[in-house]
């Protein structure tokens, strides 16, 4: 048990080392960092109550009381800034995990041993691929009724079909390796093959793709707070903080950009972070860079 821990640090290390080799790896990496700690602590350093409504010290432009300036109610930008973050990567985590569970289910059932049902179950995937995705949660949004939680269920209804045709390609590959065929042989149950062999192979992917979809899904979920389909007002969500501005842009124009800044500065970290982990684990950069197959790789179990 020491050997497979100190074995599995010692890849960890070598992971976090490529991707912190670049300064895009850098940079995305302080982005999440300081987003989770915002996370944390936002409720002890944000100047004032978010929800605090102050008719008196409405659209005042920033300053040294109101670093980012107040709305047209009074309420401080930058604590309704700050405790923001909640709801952005509460909604991202709970899709993304949502998503992977059912398309790894999903995936694996249909990529392996491959029978008619697998086939069934990738033409229903196929007729939730076929519709434009930011269309499809609108719809279900708007069936669901305007809420954090139904813009949440929406966003992993579109999400996971995109984790079962990858999971479900990489499975097809996999299958005729021959660690999966001396498994066959070794009389192993299909459920056993698919977690102890197909599955470990494809998690390196699965983990790149949903640190690319934690950023998508806080663009579907401002999206959606922005047509009053996502939280709900006064919860200070960044979506739905644009959207209270739309009025007040010519006169106010601090409403709208800051919350529009974090959302891009935080989808660009995950998407830096998304860019270093596909080049550690892509075998030719590796190879590039001089390094030994590192990371997620025997981690996982991943056969060569």
């Amino acid at each position: 048990m020491k050997e497979k821990t100190r074995v599995w640090l010692q890849e960890q290390s070598r992971t976090l080392r490529i991707v912190l080799n670049t300064p895009l790896g850098i940079i995305g990496a302080a982005i999440i960092i300081l987003v989770l700690v915002n996370l944390v602590v936002a409720p002890w350093i944000a100047p004032y109550n978010p929800l605090q409504v102050d008719i008196e010290a409405r659209l005042q432009a920033p300053s040294r009381a109101h670093w980012f300036g107040t709305d047209t109610l009074g309420r401080d930008i930058l604590s309704r800034v700050l405790n923001g973050s909640w709801y952005s990567l509460a909604a991202a985590s709970g899709v993304v995990a949502v998503s992977v569970l059912v398309g790894l289910l999903v995936g694996l059932v249909a990529g392996y041993p491959g029978k008619k049902s697998g086939e069934y179950l990738m033409r229903v995937t196929d007729i939730f691929l076929a519709f434009p995705t930011l269309v499809l949660a609108i719809a279900l949004a708007s069936t669901l009724g305007p809420s954090f939680l139904n813009a949440i269920i929406s966003i992993s209804v579109i999400y996971w079909p995109k984790y079962a045709r990858l999971v479900h390609s990489q499975a097809l590959s996999l299958k005729e390796q021959d660690f999966v065929k001396n498994a066959e042989v070794l009389r192993e149950s299909p459920g056993r093959i698919r977690l102890r062999h197909i599955l470990p192979n494809c998690a390196s992917v699965i983990l790149v793709q949903a640190t690319f979809d934690f950023g998508d899904t806080i663009l579907y979920c401002a999206a959606l707070s922005f047509l009053g389909l996502g939280a709900q007002p006064p919860a200070p969500d960044w979506g739905a903080m644009i959207a209270f501005a739309q009025d007040s842009m010519l006169i106010a124009w601090w409403m709208a950009v800051f919350p529009g800044l974090a959302i891009f500065v935080t989808v660009m970290g995950f998407n830096l972070i998304g860019d270093s982990l596909r080049d550690a684990l892509d075998p030719r950069l590796r190879h590039a860079l001089g390094l030994r197959r590192l990371g997620l790789g025997r981690l996982f179990g991943v056969r060569s």
